[in-house]
């Protein structure tokens, strides 16, 4: 069988996870916790590297999410928990898609916002899902090169045009933003979860543990310099640049002379947050092929099923984003950290290890 190299998930936890935070996150961070959108961001991704570092550690038993839990609770169990951990991603999923879909109509689409523009897009998963890990591995492998590109264009655009004074004083936002900002935070930073279904697919190397936990720092710090960018540039106006990567660079001082240039580096990370907001959906489907048999045409049928309920969902919630972004990150917050915090060290602990290797 096909495994994913370490290689590939180090590309997967610093180039491709983050993107998925620079579209609304930012704005959503200034507007509670104003100039210390910092602080959470911070111990959210110092958290997540703690639970990366243990899912990781997880791999080197060369066991599935699947076969932990049936060694040590059975099988009846273990497909209800898979079953409930594949639900609690198509949940998380639901943030990533539709911040996709506003992302491309309101800034490629602009003229003609209709869910036609978007529609492709679950063919894509429908397509995408379907198809083995060892892809996904190959995937990003070619996209790592495209988010770096994508990321540090924009940023060299727009590192000039801030005013990095703007986030003092720290702690400003005083306790109130600091943990209000945390709590509404939750449902960007679920990224050790994802690991999870990848768990009997990943060829575990020595030291790979340590090493996935600095490369997620690494993609980390690249999304806290563009947060203090972006509030450096935006000040009290944050709250309302809500495609945060796509705003920062248009004050670029040649942009007059070039055009948009920046479009080149915002179209390409837009690429990559493409196969990053499907990340969720196809480890759901990873989890029930595990339960209930890995067969081609329940992967085929599950694909195209999800697909079907999350374009169905974008038809019915077209209207409500605001309020589904106050539920997730004002109300359910708290579902975040039971699947993304409190699992990996758990199976770590009581997790079946039958299969560790010396």
């Amino acid at each position: 069988m096909n495994k994913l190299s370490a290689r590939q998930v180090y590309f997967l936890l610093a180039c491709i996870l983050p993107v998925g935070k620079l579209i609304l996150l930012p704005a959503r961070l200034a507007d509670v916790s104003k100039n210390d959108l910092l602080l959470p961001a911070a111990l959210h991704l110092l958290l997540q590297a703690g639970a990366v570092f243990c899912a990781l550690l997880l791999a080197k038993r060369n066991m599935s999410l699947f076969e932990m839990l049936e060694g040590t609770l059975g099988h009846v169990a273990a497909c209800v928990l898979q079953t409930v951990f594949a639900l609690f991603l198509l949940f998380a999923a639901l943030l990533p898609v539709l911040e996709q879909k506003l992302l491309v109509q309101s800034v490629f689409y602009d003229t003609l916002p209709t869910i036609a523009s978007f529609a492709p897009f679950f063919l894509f998963a429908a397509y995408a899902c379907s198809k083995p890990l060892a892809s996904f591995g190959r995937m990003w492998d070619m996209l790592a090169p495209f988010s770096l590109a994508g990321y540090f264009g924009i940023l060299l655009l727009s590192v000039g045009s801030a005013d990095l004074a703007a986030l003092a004083p720290t702690g400003a936002a005083g306790a109130s933003g600091f943990f209000g900002g945390t709590m509404s935070a939750f449902a960007w930073f679920y990224d050790a979860a994802l690991l999870l279904p990848l768990l009997g697919k990943i060829d575990y190397t020595r030291g790979m543990a340590w090493k996935g936990m600095l490369f997620y720092l690494a993609g980390g710090a690249g999304v806290l310099i563009f947060l203090a960018v972006f509030y450096g540039i935006f000040q009290e106006t944050s709250v309302n640049q809500l495609y945060a990567f796509t705003a920062t660079s248009k004050y670029f001082s040649g942009i007059a002379t070039l055009g948009r240039a920046d479009y080149l580096f915002i179209i390409v990370l837009t690429l990559v947050m493409t196969f990053s907001c499907i990340l969720p959906i196809q480890g759901a489907i990873e989890c029930a092929l595990q339960a209930y048999g890995r067969k081609r045409w329940l992967a085929i049928v599950l694909s195209v099923g999800a697909s079907l309920v999350f374009l169905i969902l974008v038809l019915v919630l077209d209207y409500r984003f605001g309020e589904i972004l106050a539920a997730l990150s004002g109300v359910l917050f708290w579902i975040f950290p039971l699947f993304c915090l409190a699992l990996p060290p758990l199976l770590l602990l009581f997790g079946r290890n039958d299969r560790a290797r010396a």
